[in-house]
């Protein structure tokens, strides 16, 4: 099993994520800066707007967030460079692929159904090593995603982690702080992944 996170991973959400942050800031009457937000995409929803709105409003507005998502953010999501190839990749070589991210379940299996990605597993609401939990339960060998909380997920699961610096994280910082392989996006990920031992997502970690 190989797992992707899904964010700047595999769904270019930034126009939609971006959009209701828009809405939410003329709701409110608050100056959010959308594009920073969408700069450093990853972490919950929850973390983002607290650098937005006092503690005690950020709960009513993670559910305003959520409950405006599904129509203006999902229909103006696109599939990251690579993303369906990879994921073919994994099932061509007899492999499962599976969806592991930060945002919550709902959204995550809606954004994923509006990919038309053929992953077989969707879980969400998890971060960072918090991911560990899934990736463990479906036997997940590799974990990729783009930010340094993905790196953590796949230390804590016992799996490689596969750094892709299509967020906000270079090749270098990645690979600084530890990755076991970094790529510079998914569109390298299929020769990748032909090279592993077992041809479906088994490698060794780096030394």
């Amino acid at each position: 099993m190989v797992g992707f996170d899904l964010d700047m991973t595999l769904a270019d959400t930034r126009r939609g994520i971006a959009a209701v942050f828009d809405v939410l800031a003329a709701e409110t009457a608050v100056l959010i800066d959308s594009a920073l937000v969408c700069s450093r995409l990853g972490p919950p929803l929850e973390v983002e707007l607290a650098n937005w709105y006092p503690a005690q409003h950020v709960p009513a507005m993670a559910r305003r967030f959520r409950e405006l998502y599904p129509e203006i953010a999902i229909p103006v999501t696109r599939l990251m460079a690579g993303a369906a190839e990879a994921v073919h990749a994994v099932r061509e070589r007899g492999g499962g692929a599976m969806v592991v991210t930060g945002k919550n379940q709902r959204d995550a299996e809606r954004t994923v159904r509006f990919l038309g990605l053929p992953v077989t597993v969707v879980v969400g609401a998890l971060w960072a090593a918090g991911k560990a939990v899934a990736l463990k339960e479906h036997g997940a060998a590799v974990y990729v995603g783009d930010h340094t909380g993905d790196v953590d997920a796949a230390r804590a699961a016992g799996a490689v982690s596969v750094g892709v610096a299509s967020g906000p994280y270079d090749v270098a910082a990645l690979r600084a702080y530890g990755a076991d392989f970094v790529l510079p996006d998914l569109r390298a990920f299929p020769d990748w992944l032909g090279s592993c031992p077992d041809g479906h997502g088994a490698p060794h970690k780096r030394p």
